[in-house]
């Protein structure tokens, strides 16, 4: 469902990218192919560099449909921004690639924490920081984030995952799944 980022994806990626139900809530916007090549290379040097960690979300057919990256990576913790194409709303990718995306960055990266930053008025994103049972908001948890994505007025709003939170919630639905599984 995931895999490193690539320059052949960026045709398909930024015909998707381009909708306007999208492209507004694109961390990395491109106004051309070109424009989308040169920002998707610098992804990857970033990478390389251990600045970023960016993949290209699949659907089932193994066709690229979005990305996910963690950014701004400061003392283990770093922003989460994900994007999906509009053919591809509703249908539980974005939960997938997110939950698969965590398990890399606590698992094998090292990571600490997951903020995402979503804007009050976003409800589609709202909606789906929502239905992640391990995600907190954390406005007043880390207030200093919290000043730093709303320097001038209260646009977003701050959620965090941390690695503890996440483990404890995979573990408990892994106990409840086993339990499921004997009752059957």
């Amino acid at each position: 469902m995931l895999k490193m980022r690539d320059l052949h994806d960026v045709p398909v990626l930024f015909e998707l990218m381009s909708h306007p139900e999208v492209f507004p809530y694109v961390r990395e916007k491109a106004q051309t192919m070109d424009e989308f090549y040169f920002l998707t290379r610098k992804t990857m040097e970033a990478e390389e560099n251990g600045e970023v960690i960016s993949r290209t979300i699949m659907d089932d057919h193994l066709h690229p449909i979005g990305t996910i990256g963690l950014f701004d990576i400061e003392e283990d913790h770093g922003f989460l921004a994900t994007w999906i194409g509009r053919p591809f709303f509703g249908k539980g990718f974005n939960q997938r690639a997110k939950e698969q995306f965590l398990d890399e960055l606590f698992y094998t990266q090292g990571i600490g924490g997951v903020f995402m930053k979503v804007r009050k008025s976003n409800t589609r994103s709202l909606r789906a920081v929502l239905k992640l049972p391990y995600a907190g908001i954390a406005n007043e948890l880390y207030p200093q984030v919290y000043r730093k994505i709303n320097p001038h007025e209260e646009i977003y709003d701050l959620f965090v995952i941390t690695k503890e939170h996440y483990l404890s919630y995979q573990q408990f639905a892994g106990t409840v799944a086993a339990e499921d599984e004997d009752v059957s």
